[in-house]
Formats: C-alpha cells, sequence, structure tokens
C-alpha cells in the first residue's frame, strides 16, 4: 500500500488511521506500507514517529493564476513527478491512496502514466473528506479509480461514502475527569478546549486570550495555541489560573474526553474526531481555505445540529462569550453532543478496508 498525502494534519492523520487500520486486516497480510510526502510538511515529522516508513518527493501548491511563482511551482511538481517514478520502481505498490495536499498531485499522477505503460496495474483511491473538494483533488478525480467521500454522499460511479477514519485511540472511552487531570487541569470545572491545528488559529487565540481572563468561576480552558503563536499566548496568559496552554497534542483523544465543549476550526479531520467521540464544538471556519470548504464543512455539520457555527469576521470577545453561553446550556450540549455523535458514517476504519480488499482482491478470490 502506497499512502501519499500531506503539509497539515489534516491530510497526514487519516493516512496514518488507514494505515493502522490495514495493519489489523488478516485478508491483507503480509503487508508493506509506504508513505510518501514532502520533507517541507508536518508528515515529516509525525509519519516517521508513528513507524511507518517513509519517503519524500518534491511538490508545490497548484496555482490558479499565473504569477512568476508559476514556474517554481512547474518545475517543483515535475521533480516531483520524475522522483515518484523512482519511488514506484522500487516499491511497486499493489494499491495508491491520496489523502489530500499538494505532494499527491505528482505522485499520482507518476502513477498513471506508470499505469498507461502498464507497467502497473495498482489501483487508485483518493480520500475526499471535505464538503467541498480542493483545486489538487477536483484535478484527481478523473485519474483514480475510486473516490472516498464523509461529507458528500452520492456524486459520480466512482463515489463511495466510507467516512473520513481516525486513528484506533478515538474509540477508546476515557473517563471526562480522569481525562482533565491527565492534561493539567482541575477535574470538576467545566471544560473548555480551544484547537488551532498544528500552526495554531491566531483570530482563536487573540480571542481567547482575552476572554481568558473573565471565563467564570466555574470554567476553564485549555488551549492547543500551534507552534506559530505558542510563546506569545503562554505569554499573554501567565499567571490566570485557569487557562493552560499547550503546543500541540499529537494525540488528542483526552482533550476531547476532558472538553464540554471544543472550539475548533471545521477541517475534515477535525470533523471526524467530533463524530468520533461525539464531543460538542463551535466551529470557527477558516476564511482563507481553498473554495471556502472549511464554511461548507460547517454548514454540515449545523444542519445536522452537530455543532455550532461562528463566522471568523465574528470572532469578538463579546459575541464569543455569548456564544460559548448559548453552547454550554446543559440542554444544547445533550443535543449537540448527541448529534455530533450520529455524524459518524458507521465504522470508516472499516469502511476503508473494505473499500481495500474490493479494489485489490480478484472478484473470485476465496476469502
Amino acid at each position: 500500500m502506497l499512502l501519499t498525502g500531506g503539509g497539515t494534519g489534516g491530510h497526514v492523520y487519516p493516512a496514518l488511521a488507514i494505515a493502522e487500520a490495514l495493519a489489523g486486516e488478516p485478508s491483507l497480510r503480509p503487508l508493506d506500507v509506504l508513505f510518501v510526502g514532502t520533507r517541507g510538511g508536518l508528515e515529516s515529522e509525525i509519519v516517521p514517529a508513528a513507524g511507518v516508513r517513509s519517503a519524500y518527493v518534491d511538490a508545490a501548491p497548484l496555482l490558479r493564476t499565473f504569477s512568476p511563482a508559476l514556474v517554481r511551482t512547474v518545475f517543483a511538481n515535475l521533480a516531483g513527478f520524475v522522483q515518484s517514478l523512482a519511488v514506484l520502481h522500487r516499491f511497486k505498490p499493489d494499491l495508491a491512496i491520496a489523502t489530500g495536499g499538494y505532494v499527491t498531485f505528482p505522485v499520482i499522477a507518476a502513477l498513471r502514466a506508470v499505469r498507461a505503460l502498464r507497467l502497473s496495474r495498482a489501483k487508485i483511491a483518493l480520500l475526499e473528506p471535505n464538503a467541498e473538494p480542493g483545486l489538487t483533488n477536483r484535478l484527481l478525480g478523473p485519474l483514480v479509480d475510486e473516490i472516498w467521500t464523509a461529507l458528500t454522499p452520492g456524486g459520480t460511479r466512482k463515489t463511495v461514502e466510507t467516512g473520513t477514519p481516525v486513528r484506533a485511540s478515538f474509540g477508546r472511552a476515557l473517563e471526562p475527569a480522569a481525562a482533565r487531570a491527565s492534561l493539567g487541569l482541575e477535574p470538576a470545572l467545566t471544560t473548555i478546549v480551544v484547537f488551532g491545528g498544528s500552526q495554531g488559529a491566531r483570530s482563536l487565540n487573540d480571542a481567547f486570550v482575552t476572554l481568558a481572563r473573565d471565563l467564570g468561576p466555574d470554567r476553564q480552558l485549555l488551549m492547543v495555541a500551534g507552534s506559530r503563536d505558542y510563546a506569545t499566548v503562554t505569554g499573554a496568559l501567565a499567571g490566570v489560573a485557569r487557562a493552560r496552554v499547550v503546543r500541540y497534542l499529537d494525540d488528542p483523544r483526552a482533550a476531547y474526553a476532558a472538553a464540554d465543549l471544543v472550539v475548533a476550526r471545521s477541517g475534515a479531520s477535525t470533523l471526524a474526531e467530533l463524530a468520533a467521540t461525539g464531543t460538542p464544538a463551535l466551529l470557527v471556519p477558516y476564511p482563507h481555505a481553498t473554495a471556502d470548504h472549511q464554511t461548507r464543512n460547517a454548514e454540515v455539520f449545523a444542519r445536522a445540529g452537530a455543532a455550532r457555527v461562528l463566522a471568523d469576521r465574528d470572532l469578538t470577545p463579546e459575541r464569543l462569550r455569548a456564544e460559548l453561553d448559548a453552547a454550554l446550556a446543559p440542554e444544547i450540549l445533550a443535543e449537540l453532543r448527541s448529534n455530533a455523535r450520529a455524524r459518524s458514517v458507521g465504522d470508516a476504519r472499516a469502511n476503508v478496508v473494505a473499500r481495500v480488499n474490493a479494489l485489490v482482491r480478484p472478484k473470485d478470490a476465496s476469502p
């Protein structure tokens, strides 16, 4: 199995969840997995740490307009295409799964070229977890054999609704008070967890820095500030007794268990984790996401009653306080929790394993 994706945790963690699920599938043994990403992306840190073998190629974001950067983009992706050919020559996958990010373009394009030359019969699957595909996934759509979706059921004959797989740790129940204690929080206080992603979300960080000193007597705050703003947020909240700041959580399961309410962007992986853990959320979509896909993602959850949504432009301390007060009402929390869990598309891990078996095993093969 060749997995490719990268740039952010939202593209990498679903790939790791897929690798984890496939490793436990008897019908696929013996299994060899290779992850192909870029050295500059988050995957260069977290994939090796997860024990998954890695290879790296050059790639650059695809541009929608002509500019001087276009030349660099073309050359980077051409280099990545050639490097991917070398990877494919050595690895010879039976199946490639792309989970998003610009690195997937040269890798999958190289595999299609190898298939066109009849040097490989590897199948190709594309995980599209967002409600609105980005440019890279739109370009890859015609090149793949199946498109696995989570927020957009239906579509083309290639489309199969699998859900977005999450790591197995999200299926293990944690007691909230114990989870809070493990994170250095007070076990009995109402807990708000702010997820800004690996880099952080500056508008979320700024709003909560202002609000943190006046959360209310029975509330506490865990801020996952991201690497970019960690030092600034830590300094700003020094001395605030009921606010704890961490840079990043590689395994955020305890934070979800600790949370009465999560405040986060609305990337697809975050939504999959919210659904898997049944965690109430206030979503603040990143306003500059490609094709505004985070707003589309949040709208799916809002229509299902699985989250409340606040636009980034409205993220003032006063509006944020009002939204927190409303969301933390016991009856609203109960409704959000129930509807969030209902957003899970069955067992996404099992769904993906089933699709892998369907793609790589002949139809007349014995079980």
